[in-house]
């Protein structure tokens, strides 16, 4: 079974947190073809404003001139990239650091002139990720992509996971990240969803700023050919074994009930 884990930047921010990620993954990718993507946001805003610069954001995307994107690639694609490769290989797990750039993994054109170097991927080649896993690797990615003048993009990190799912065609799609799933208007838990009622929750309102392009991210995978998309929180216990075994955790979404709603 191919599974395909996106990890949340927050959740990599603290280091023993990080190392108890690796630790699970680890452990998972004894058991299945795996491929972790990250994100990285909350740092690269931070190391912005270290130096003076505020991020500008539109329609929830962070606007990426030649200094942003240039901040992106020394924080995602190095130092939160590299600290999460060295946390799996401590954990025993040998692990690849990659970006979309690296072997023109994932492709990417620009999204809107307005947000400058801000990408959607277009096609990922996943016979990278099966190279490294025939040899025992887990490849980690970072959620930049390349463009076809040679131009870096800075590309949301769960359209970036889920580029690489279906490129990779993974079975499963995990978004892991630091809350406990999707939620309704009164704060409660919704257990599962179907593609209609995402855009219910995007229309109302209620989904919105990251969960919106979440969970148009997680549609997007199922209209992709992936079977099962699920949004949990990566602070539960033991939540990657939990979730692989089927415990209902978060939110799931699967694609037997998007060709529901087709029928």
């Amino acid at each position: 079974m191919k599974v395909l884990i996106k990890l949340g930047g927050t959740l990599l921010d603290d280091a023993a947190k990080r190392q108890d990620l690796a630790r699970q993954l680890a452990q998972v990718a004894k058991t299945v073809e795996l491929v972790v993507v990250h994100g990285g946001g909350k740092q690269v805003t931070r190391f912005l404003e270290e130096r003076g610069i505020q991020s500008r954001f539109v329609g929830g995307l962070r606007v990426s001139d030649e200094t942003v994107i240039d901040a992106v690639t020394k924080v995602i694609a190095g130092s939160v990239n590299k600290q999460l490769v060295a946390a799996l290989c401590a954990a025993g797990q040998p692990a690849v650091g990659l970006s979309g750039v690296d072997g023109l993994l994932t492709t990417a054109e620009p999204v809107h002139p307005d947000l400058l170097f801000v990408g959607k991927p277009l096609h990922t080649d996943g016979r990278l990720f099966d190279i490294l896993i025939a040899a025992r690797y887990l490849p980690v990615v970072a959620c930049i992509a390349a463009g076809a003048a040679g131009n870096i993009y800075n590309v949301n990190a769960d359209q970036m996971a889920v580029s690489c799912a279906t490129g990779w065609g993974a079975d499963k799609l995990l978004f892991l990240t630091d809350v406990p799933g999707v939620k309704d208007r009164s704060g409660a838990i919704l257990p599962e969803l179907t593609p209609a009622e995402v855009r219910d929750l995007v229309q109302s309102g209620i989904a919105h700023g990251g969960m919106q392009a979440k969970l148009e991210s997680a549609v997007w995978a199922l209209e992709g050919r992936l079977s099962e998309v699920i949004v949990a929180s990566g602070q539960e216990p033991e939540i990657c074994a939990r979730l692989l075994a089927g415990e209902a955790l978060g939110t799931r979404l699967t694609s037997g009930q998007l060709q529901g709603q087709r029928a």
